[in-house]
């Protein structure tokens, strides 16, 4: 086991690069089962989860080849397995999506219940939906389950829920469906857009793209393709917030700025500022976090929203923000029911929070935090507890950080590039 040991309360400055979308390469790499030729995958993160899902297409006949660092080729050719390793599909979450391309171009899955963050209950009742209606037949057991199909059909489809996986898996099975299919209430996030811009370089014909109603024409085959993915904005995000508790002053290079007008909204409630130069973030140095208060001197409140709304992913880092500003402030996290069940271990640091419920948490700052030793809980609340350490005072240890790899490439290495003062060691 492996564990984080960081000296906090040190400044940073200098540039950062984030990794590629972690939320775009995993259903990129399910879409390699779409097409017999060969398909490039360029910034890929070099994170656990990436490495999980190309040991299960690897057992399914995908080959791999990485002639670069963060560049991935790949090739299904010949397939005959519709059953992925049960072991390796319960670690990730996106092994869901395995589901629509095995069943567009065998027609047959099983799969097991997909793995993931424990972060409340992440229901699949919108992917059965959608394969269903696109003329699978779903058989549900308690542990695993298992569909059918003599050939997709396209279909007009409306999500039960703004679902990101869900209309994922619509997709990657509507493009070879027969006909074609409408896929309404669609989730947008650019992780989405990205998985769609590939397709339709692949020869796919899906139009909506950044919009809630998707149209899919499907058509027979797919080609290969060469596609670089888009920058991490969750990674972003967190760097944003990094920089702002430690004081530091960082450039975020190519981080895309126009994914983050809702992130500025939010974090701008705590005080945080930035400027765009380009496609690069540069936040300034010594920063006053203070909250600003809503109208009539309300208190405010941060919350989460599908697609354009504020990330759930950022959530954690949010609060961990939070902690360091003068003032008051809700954060309502309205999509997961354990995602703020991390706080505690803030509040072993030092920092003044209220959990009014699953959902709410009343962080009053601004709180000087110290180190502890410390468990992560899953990714982005591990983040959010990294960064915490970073900014508090003393000697923290975190431990489970394999959590923190399944999302984060190779984190210590670069912040200690910036100057912080952290190490991986053995335990």
């Amino acid at each position: 086991m492996e564990a984080f040991v960081i000296e906090g309360g040190k400044r940073l400055s200098g540039s950062i690069r984030p990794t590629g979308n972690k939320n775009s390469a995993l259903p990129l790499l399910a879409a390699a089962l779409l097409t017999d030729q060969p398909i490039t995958l360029r910034n890929v993160p070099e994170i656990r989860d990436v490495l999980a899902k190309r040991k299960i297409l690897q057992a399914l006949g995908v080959s791999f080849e990485a002639p670069a660092p963060n560049v991935l080729q790949m090739q299904s050719g010949t397939m005959a397995a519709t059953d992925p390793d049960p072991d390796l599909c319960r670690r990730i979450r996106t092994s869901i999506l395995l589901a629509g391309p095995l069943l567009a171009r065998l027609g047959h899955v099983r799969l097991p219940r997909p793995g993931g963050d424990r972060i409340g209950p992440r229901p699949l009742d919108t992917h059965f939906q959608v394969l269903r209606a696109l003329g699978a037949e779903v058989t549900i057991s308690p542990h695993a389950y298992e569909a059918h199909t003599d050939g997709l059909r396209g279909a007009d489809i409306f999500l039960e829920e703004m679902s990101v996986t869900g209309t994922e898996q619509a997709v990657l099975a509507a493009v070879l469906a027969d006909g074609r299919s409408t896929i309404c209430n669609a989730a947008s996030e650019p992780h989405v857009q990205d998985l769609c811009e590939c397709l339709n370089a692949m020869g796919a014909r899906i139009a909506g793209l950044g919009t809630n109603t998707l149209e899919i024409e499907g058509v027979t085959r797919l080609r290969g393709t060469d596609f670089a993915i888009g920058p991490d904005y969750m990674e972003v995000g967190s760097f944003l917030g990094l920089a702002a508790v430690t004081g530091s002053e960082l450039r975020i290079e190519g981080a895309r700025p126009r994914d983050h007008r809702m992130t500025r909204i939010a974090f701008g409630k705590l005080g945080v500022t930035w400027r765009d130069e380009g496609e690069d973030i540069v936040v300034p140095a010594g920063q006053e976090l203070r909250v600003n208060a809503a109208a009539h001197g309300a208190i405010p409140k941060i919350d989460d929203a599908p697609w354009p709304g504020f990330p759930s992913d950022l959530m954690s880092i949010a609060l961990t923000v939070a902690t360091q500003a003068e003032g008051t402030i809700l954060v309502h996290e309205k999509m997961f029911q354990s995602r703020l069940y991390f706080v505690d271990k803030l509040i072993d640091m030092g920092a003044r929070i209220i959990l009014c419920d699953p959902h709410r948490a009343v962080v009053v700052g601004r709180s000087p935090l110290f180190g502890v030793e410390l468990t992560s809980p899953d990714i982005r609340a591990g983040m959010a507890l990294l960064i915490a350490a970073l900014c508090a005072k003393g000697k923290s240890t975190i431990s489970n950080i394999e959590q923190i790899d399944r999302g984060y490439q190779r984190i210590e290495q670069r912040l200690a590039a910036l100057g912080a003062d952290i190490k991986r060691v053995s335990l």
